[in-house]
């Protein structure tokens, strides 16, 4: 685009995160193709589902796996998905909405975000 760069972060061979960032941002992190870099995603900004068989998501990150951890709170839970070997992500969702969607470890569940959440960052 005019302004944007999209930028994909190989996490592993089959797992990548898709991030939009600002030309000048990714120039001043010398992103290139083969370049390093990490991606962060505050845990709030994170949409769990728990069954979107035949649902249609805008957003491009789309992360499948399994609820390793709930840590229950007065008000908001963080739910842990193991996304691959070593990968994992956190989310912030409500405690009525980890009831709602049922929610227990060992369950499947995929982490969604928009790529316009992910926050890139390169090694110094």
């Amino acid at each position: 685009g005019a302004v944007n760069d999209e930028v994909e972060i190989a996490v592993r061979p089959d797992l990548n995160i898709v991030a939009t960032v600002t030309h000048e941002s990714a120039a001043g992190l010398g992103l290139v193709v083969g370049a390093q870099a990490f991606a962060l995603v505050k845990a709030s900004s994170i949409v769990v589902v728990s069954d979107a068989e035949g649902a249609r998501f805008s957003a491009r990150n789309r992360l499948e796996g399994t609820v390793s951890r709930i840590t229950p709170g007065a008000v908001n839970d963080e739910v842990v998905i193991d996304i691959a070997d070593g990968v994992s992500i956190a989310a912030i969702i409500t405690h009525p909405s980890c009831e709602a969607l049922a929610l227990s470890v060992g369950a499947p569940a995929a982490a969604i975000f928009k790529a316009s959440s992910v926050i890139v960052g390169a090694p110094a």
